[in-house]
């Protein structure tokens, strides 16, 4: 028997408490993070905190209509729509890790939901790299200009507007991502664990996670350079305005000896 696991990002976010308290499914697992539902054998529903839904067994158009059902608990909707697709093979002789696919031997709700945890965290990884990405382009304009013509074309408002969303992009990524993290069920289940460890290498989940990081890193390194160039512009215009204070008192002085 094939299964097909479908996980988009619809949002930034998705209120789970109310969502949970509108959708009266049954709940195999739920936490402040995540809700899982087995909605009949094989057919699953898990929804995310962090924008994700992840499907296992529906077609286009329940998936469709559940996601209409999801939208009004979101928060910032996306214009465009991350997703991936995984196939699960049943009733295999072994366990054997393809392309974008699987083949397990007697697959039950646990197996289900590990691989629709990892196929949600590599779409949550896609969201995330390209954000890290934007935030570089713009770091790449500032240098550039920088290099070009020797100062910074950015105010000290937008700079921090600018910190603010990098630190807003590593929180989120700090909470939401669990790629070094196995699920506690792996801990004494082999089978789950040779089955999370497979999934990690099969995403590519940790060399991806630790892009994401060191291009988020790059982005801080060059936000404390701009940061220090900006006090050290500040600190000149003071030193400046002071001068010119000094200046003009002591023209105020002189013009005061002369006419009197």
């Amino acid at each position: 028997m094939s299964l097909l696991v479908h996980a988009y990002q619809i949002a930034e976010s998705i209120d789970l408490k109310q969502f949970k308290t509108a959708f009266t499914a049954a709940i195999y697992q739920a936490d402040n993070d995540e809700l899982f539902y087995e909605i009949e054998e094989n057919k699953l529903l898990y929804v995310f905190k962090y924008g994700i839904v992840c499907f296992c067994n529906y077609n286009e158009m329940q998936t469709t209509a559940l996601i209409q059902i999801i939208k009004p608990y979101c928060k910032n909707l996306l214009d465009e729509r991350l997703s991936e697709e995984f196939e699960i093979e049943t009733n295999s002789a072994r366990m054997k890790f393809g392309y974008n696919k699987i083949d397990i031997v007697n697959p039950d709700t646990e197996m289900l939901r590990l691989i629709m945890l990892n196929v949600s965290q590599s779409v949550a990884l896609d969201h995330y790299s390209r954000q890290t990405d934007i935030l570089l382009e713009e770091t790449n304009r500032h240098t550039q200009k920088l290099e070009f013509k020797g100062s910074l074309d950015l105010s000290g408002i937008n700079l921090k507007k600018y910190i603010g969303r990098t630190l807003n992009l590593k929180n989120r990524i700090a909470e939401n991502l669990y790629i070094f993290d196995s699920p506690e069920e792996t801990w004494e289940d082999e089978n789950l664990n040779k089955l999370d460890i497979g999934l990690k290498k099969t995403f590519d989940l940790q060399s991806r996670f630790r892009d994401i990081q060191e291009g988020l890193q790059i982005v801080k390194e060059n936000l404390e350079l701009f940061k220090d160039l900006l006090q050290y512009r500040n600190s000149t215009q003071l030193e400046w305005i002071i001068i010119i204070l000094i200046l003009v008192e002591v023209i105020n002085l002189f013009v005061e000896k002369i006419f009197h």
